[in-house]
């Protein structure tokens, strides 16, 4: 394949961009209404909504993100945003692909685009296009992306960083004019205050560009900046230690899950009081027969003491099926209106 026929074939299959849905743009009170009248995952899903507005209406209650897996370049990035911006959210926890190789991605101009046929991953991996299931990804962007992040690193004082730290410093780069795409997740979390933790933040683009940093910085003779995964944990202990109660919206499982969970096994373990996790509902198609569920059931996680069983709600659907409705429901009844701000990033702004 010469270099134009290749580069128009890149063209033709990157030219229908994924378009990201909005809480504010439609109403999804009458589903949830009807759900709740219906059985299956549909009665989940309306039960899993009614906690969430429970736990946004208790005025005691500081609600946590946690997202895992790849909704964000699926259609959710501004659902998430907006679960941010209109203050129903108070803290995220993610992977570091939904944070950098997805929504800082989006925020330097690129896109997420869909696959509309079938293509030999072969030939993708000839184009420079990433796959995420059905979605494609310009590698050559994302290379872009990974320069970036070397380039914000390459400005900071070279020392250890927890991630949360490292992510407010890539919110203050946007909004200082940097953004091609204004409102992402990351700057507007910066804005209100609001802390994002990536305890596994290297496993991203991220990590290349903090590689390249590194071994750069090593061959000069020169200090070079880490990230510091137990000031991750210590730092958003501290936040499950001033909120006192909490609610967790889960999208998926694994690292940023547990990570949320084992908040209150660490408080208690450095002598602190604290109840577990009182609202609790995680969305994922995981299964429960393999032992773990992508880390545990919320009723196994009872047992370790993490979460109350009270008023938890697992639901096994595909996030991007059923993100949009419980987010839009939540929006419309409006009871974020009223509701405190934590910016709980004020803990810890003499570090930063």
């Amino acid at each position: 394949m010469n270099a134009e026929v290749q580069s128009n074939r890149k063209a033709e299959l990157l030219s229908s961009t994924v378009e990201h849905v909005a809480i504010d743009q439609y109403d999804a009170r009458p589903i949830i209404d009807a759900m709740r009248q219906m059985s299956f995952t549909s009665r989940d899903t309306a039960r899993a909504a009614d906690i969430f507005s429970m736990a946004l209406e208790d005025p005691s209650c500081s609600t946590w993100l946690t997202l895992a897996g790849s909704t964000s370049a699926g259609g959710c990035m501004h659902i998430y945003r907006d679960m941010v911006k209109y203050g129903l959210i108070d803290a995220v926890v993610a992977t570091g692909a939904s944070i950098v190789d997805m929504d800082f991605f989006e925020a330097l101009g690129f896109k997420h685009y869909q696959a509309k046929e079938p293509v030999d991953d072969r030939d993708l991996r000839a184009l420079y296009i990433d796959r995420i299931y059905d979605t494609y990804i310009d590698e050559e962007e994302l290379q872009t992306c990974d320069a970036v992040i070397k380039e914000i690193t390459d400005q900071l004082e070279p020392r250890p960083y927890s991630s949360r730290e490292f992510i407010w410093e890539m919110g203050k780069w946007l909004a200082a004019g940097n953004a091609k795409k204004p409102g992402s997740l990351i700057q507007t979390a910066y804005e209100e205050g609001v802390p994002i933790f990536c305890p596994a933040f290297t496993d991203s683009s991220a990590g290349f560009g903090l590689v390249k940093h590194q071994v750069e910085r090593m061959k000069a003779g020169k200090p070079y900046l880490t990230i510091d995964s137990i000031a991750d944990f210590r730092e958003l202990t501290d936040v499950k230690i001033a909120a006192g109660t909490t609610g967790l919206f889960m999208v998926g499982g694994g690292v940023p899950k547990n990570f949320a969970q084992d908040t209150v096994v660490c408080a208690e373990i450095l002598g602190e009081e604290v109840d577990m996790h009182k609202y609790a509902i995680q969305l994922t198609v995981a299964d429960v027969r393999d032992g773990a569920c992508s880390s545990s059931t919320l009723q196994e996680a009872c047992s370790w003491g993490k979460v109350d069983v009270t008023w938890e709600q697992m639901v096994f659907a595909e996030a991007t099926t059923v993100v949009p409705l419980i987010a839009s429901d939540a929006w419309h009844r409006g009871s974020w209106k009223t509701r405190e701000r934590r910016r709980w990033n004020k803990l810890f702004e003499k570090k930063a």
